[in-house]
């Protein structure tokens, strides 16, 4: 399974409407359009297009039901979001703790300047 960051990804989950529709669909199971849009402060037509966002990264399948379309969640391709969510933050953990040491470093070296 590949970390690498997947910027359209990433982009498709940093919307809240989004991040709320994927929410819904894992709890609830399937959804329309129509009954995404009756859970959210966001028109049908709304709910359509940040559906088809999820649809083109890959977050969620849809398929056709009568007039519509059932929409869910693909989770393989939300554990790839989540893996990759997790790799950045170890990363950016291991930044941190050497920012960490670097800031105790100068300050060793300050209270060491001072005391002389």
């Amino acid at each position: 399974m590949s970390t690498a960051v997947d910027d359209d990804l990433w982009s498709a989950i940093g919307d809240p409407v989004r991040r709320t529709m994927i929410d819904l669909l894992l709890a609830g199971g399937p959804g329309t359009a129509t009954s995404l849009s009756e859970r959210l402060p966001v028109t049908r037509q709304a709910v359509s297009k940040h559906l088809a966002v999820l649809d083109r990264v890959g977050l969620v399948h849809s398929a056709p039901a009568g007039r519509e379309r059932h929409y869910q969640v693909d989770q393989a391709q939300l554990a790839r979001a989540v893996a990759q969510l997790s790799a950045v933050g170890t990363a950016w953990d291991a930044r941190l703790r050497r920012i960490k040491r670097i800031a105790e470093a100068i300050e060793r070296d300050r209270n060491n300047d001072q005391g002389e």
